[in-house]
Formats: C-alpha cells, structure tokens, sequence
C-alpha cells in the first residue's frame, strides 16, 4: 500500500522527535489517525475529554519537558476548540504544535458543514507560522518549518490539513523551480551571560539578609544549582558564589 500524506505526517514528526500527541478524533483529520493506527505506537496518542482540554496538556508538556507539545483535533468545532489552551502555550512562550483537519479542498470557500475559515482564526495565537497545506509535495517543508520555529521561537504553530489531502499518495517535492526542500534538526543556542550581570546576581545574593529565589524558566535544566543556591542561603552559611556555579546556573538554563 503507498504511503499517504497522512503517514507522511506521522513519520515526520517522529523524525523530529514527537512522541506524544493529545488530542481528540474527527472526521476531518481521519487520515492522521489512520496513520497512527498504522504506525504500530511510535508516536502514543492520548485522548483527551475534548479538544481544550488537548490543547492544554499539549501546552502542559512543553512546560514540564521542555520538547515540542503536540495537539490535534478536528476541523470547525474540534478546531476551534483548541484555542483556550493554545494561549495558554502562547502567553507562556512554550513551543506548541496545532494540528487540525479541514474540509475537502473543492469544497473549501462554498460554506460547507463545519467549514471554518481556519488559517485566519488560528492567525493571533499561532502568528508565527500557520498555513494549510495545498499538495502532497508542500507537506514536508510545512512540517518542518513549523516545528522549527516553535521550538527555536518559543512559540505557538498551526497546520491546517485539508481530510481528502490527507489520504492522497505522499510526493516528495520535485527538483523543480518553485518547490522547497528543508530538512530535520535544531540545536539550541547556547546563551552565555556577560560576567558583569552574573557578579550584579551574586552581590545581591552575598548582601541579602532574607532572600527569596523566585525560579522561572531561565533556570530549566539547572535544579540541582538552583536546589544547592537555596539550601547554601537556608543554612546561613556564607553566600559566597564561585564563578564556575555562578555561570552553570544561568548557562545550563
């Protein structure tokens, strides 16, 4: 049997790492979901009660693992439905995925049943990249830009996938002008803090009489630092930080 768009898609994120997916099902994004049955669970999917609900766990994940929080629903309702828990991932800075299914594309502008106009309902939540895929060939660049600048931006995406694109055979995108060919990968820039706002840090903390850390995401990865900071301050011990910790706490982060 040919590989179909909708396999595609299931191969694709997995290649980029997703694992998870929450959600729940519909007739506008079936493809998919055959696509994941077929997949044998290399990517779970978790089903949510609906599709805020989806949209929020997809946004929970990406707070507590730090990787892409994938979400998907259906098109119209299921769609529309997701948005509550998108800008919760939005005003948070998580990187979230929104995946929802779409009418048949020779039936999208004749207001057809639950025919949402959806590229521009998603347009503020997921401003950085959402787009409806047109073509078999489009599948794979829109893919990858969309989980590369959600992660690379902290920021909320969405695909939009029409249900007869879905079960159509994949193409790869030709050597043609006019076509695009990305590719998987993203490293995280490493970000290193000038050694005068890491001394400003440690003054304030070797002053302090009653300190009080208020921990946010800069310290991701950092727990232990953190955890030993808090306990040096705790014990009234001589809060005097070394440059090599002083630095592990904000680099690692």
């Amino acid at each position: 049997m040919a590989r179909t768009v909708g396999d595609f898609i299931v191969d694709r994120l997995h290649s980029w790492g997703v694992r998870k997916i929450f959600g729940y099902p519909g007739d506008g994004i079936n493809g998919v979901f055959g696509a994941l049955n077929r997949a044998g669970g290399k990517i779970e999917f978790i089903q949510a009660r609906h599709e805020e609900m989806a949209a929020f766990m997809a946004s929970a994940y990406a707070k507590f693992t730090g990787e892409l929080g994938v979400c998907i629903a259906t098109s119209g309702p299921g769609a529309s439905h997701l948005l509550t828990g998108l800008y919760d991932a939005r005003l948070d800075h998580m990187p979230v995925l929104a995946i929802a299914g779409q009418q048949a594309r020779s039936a999208i502008g004749g207001h057809y049943q639950q025919e949402l106009d959806l590229p521009a309902m998603f347009k503020d939540v997921a401003g950085a990249f959402v787009q409806q895929a047109s073509s078999p060939p489009q599948v794979r660049h829109l893919i990858d830009r969309a989980v590369r600048i959600a992660l690379g931006e902290r920021r909320v995406t969405a695909l939009i996938f029409p249900n007869d694109l879905q079960e159509m055979d994949y193409e790869e995108p030709p050597r043609a002008h006019g076509t695009l060919h990305s590719g998987i990968g993203f490293t995280r820039p490493k970000t290193v803090p000038y050694e005068r706002d890491l001394q400003h840090a440690a003054d304030i903390l070797n002053v302090g009489e009653k300190v009080a850390l208020l921990v946010g995401a800069g310290a991701l990865q950092a727990t232990d630092e953190v955890i030993a900071v808090a306990d040096r301050l705790g014990r009234g011990r001589p809060k005097r930080f070394s440059a090599r910790l002083r630095c592990r706490m904000i680099c690692r982060g």
